[in-house]
């Protein structure tokens, strides 16, 4: 089997566990539970939670202590245990802590699977602005063909999407044991101070400039990210209140409907190298911000029948370019930046800002303010017009401040140090 396909198939179970459940978490607390609103805000805050210490802490160990696919693996089979439990939960309180906990092992796997990938990408001699983005795709396929799976089964409101998740889980964690070796980089290093022996000089990038902005800001977007993936299923499921609505394709299989959002993402992934190329990560990464304004504004008028769909589809559309051209330009940015022996935990400082404090900023300040602001107090109807137009404000907001204070100059040199040595390297 060659490199690219075992990392295909690591990239497809790695999105096909979260895809399981992501998107149609909300259905199953809105619908069959009949949670409160405040609560679920407090559900998605978990992978932020868990993102503010798991990825940094994890990837401290694969730089220094164990081997990062052995490490991936053993985080996998663990959370795939805690997902089989989530069905025997019966009140709002446990559930918060068995999601946190299963969080707790699945969110470091993210920026673990990419270090991974980079190591035996780079160990074949690969180039991973170029190879990368094909390979992440199947992780985007692995999304979409998780939630057909749930959606076609009729699991998008039952507990059984947590069971097909921890199946997905536990075959990839027994996969990965088979995947090449990716030792620790800097196993045997003499510590020559504290923060070496902690393990912690990837903090050190935060002394540089632009790269505390670059961070900055990718705590701001994933706060965006966050919107999107809590109310974007639930937001469809709303319509099925409305009798001219109730059989519409868009509200029996809202899931369906979400995953063009993922569809898009194959394709803006395999731009991305182009686009990098051409305008360099700040454009690239200001695209994103533009997107995620448009993303926001088209759901705001969007309506499950026709003409309204088309506004529905466009903006899931618009998504790949939102997420993707951050997210994946992002990692490819810090690979670029850092120096080898601590790209483990540089990729798990990134994860840390957009999944781990972006994520707590965007569940919980959205759950409290359309709780509060947007949330009828008689029969608990949103107001998803001024939702969604408020969540647009707020990307606008972002973006013309990335602008104004993100201070990096594209040259042609600044892809190819994928090869080279990092552009900036933290003694």
């Amino acid at each position: 089997m060659s490199t690219k396909l075992r990392l295909i198939i690591l990239s497809f179970l790695q999105f096909f566990i979260w895809g399981s459940w992501l998107i149609t978490i909300g259905a199953y607390w809105f619908q069959t539970k009949q949670w409160s609103g405040a609560q679920f805000g407090a559900i998605f805050s978990t992978m932020g939670i868990a993102s503010i210490f798991m990825p940094s802490i994890m990837g401290i160990i694969a730089d220094k202590y164990v081997n990062a696919e052995k490490l991936y693996g053993i985080l996998h089979i663990l959370g795939g245990a805690v997902l089989c439990t989530v069905p025997l939960v019966t009140d709002p309180g446990t559930f918060f802590w068995v999601i946190l906990l299963n969080m707790v092992f699945y969110m470091p796997t993210l920026s673990l699977s990419i270090a991974v990938s980079y190591s035996v990408l780079k160990r074949e001699g690969l180039d991973v602005v170029k190879d990368y983005p094909p390979i992440r795709v199947w992780g985007t396929v692995g999304f979409i063909a998780a939630m057909w799976t749930v959606s076609g089964l009729g699991f998008e409101k039952s507990a059984n999407q947590f069971y097909v998740a921890a199946a997905a889980a536990f075959a990839l964690g027994l996969y990965s044991f088979t995947l090449p070796a990716c030792p620790p980089p800097s196993k045997g290093t003499p510590s020559r101070s504290l923060v070496d022996a902690l393990g912690l000089k990837s903090f050190a990038l935060l002394r540089d400039t632009k790269m505390l902005t670059f961070f900055l800001f990718a705590l701001l977007l994933g706060a965006a990210l966050q919107l999107t993936n809590a109310y974007g299923d639930t937001f469809l499921h709303d319509f099925d209140k409305v009798p001219a609505y109730q059989d519409t394709f868009a509200v029996k299989y809202p899931a369906v409907i979400m995953s063009i959002s993922q569809i898009s993402e194959t394709l803006f992934i395999l731009a991305i190298p182009f686009f990098l190329r051409r305008f360099g990560i700040k454009q690239v990464m200001l695209f994103s911000m533009i997107a995620w304004v448009l993303r926001f504004g088209l759901l705001a008028y969007g309506t499950p029948d026709h003409p309204g769909i088309w506004l529905i589809i466009l903006s899931c559309i618009v998504y790949g370019m939102a997420f993707d051209f951050f997210n994946i330009s992002g990692s490819l940015f810090v690979e670029t930046q850092t120096a080898s022996s601590i790209r483990a935990s540089a990729q798990g400082l990134f994860m840390m800002m957009t999944n781990g404090f972006g994520a707590v900023l965007g569940s919980s300040v959205s759950g409290i303010v359309i709780e509060k602001y947007f949330t009828n107090p008689v029969d608990q109807t949103k107001d998803w017009h001024s939702i969604w137009l408020t969540f647009a404000a707020y990307a606008l907001v972002i973006a013309v401040l990335f602008v104004i204070l993100f201070k990096h100059k594209h040259s042609s040199q600044e892809v190819e140090a994928t090869h080279a040595e990092p552009l900036l390297a933290v003694e």
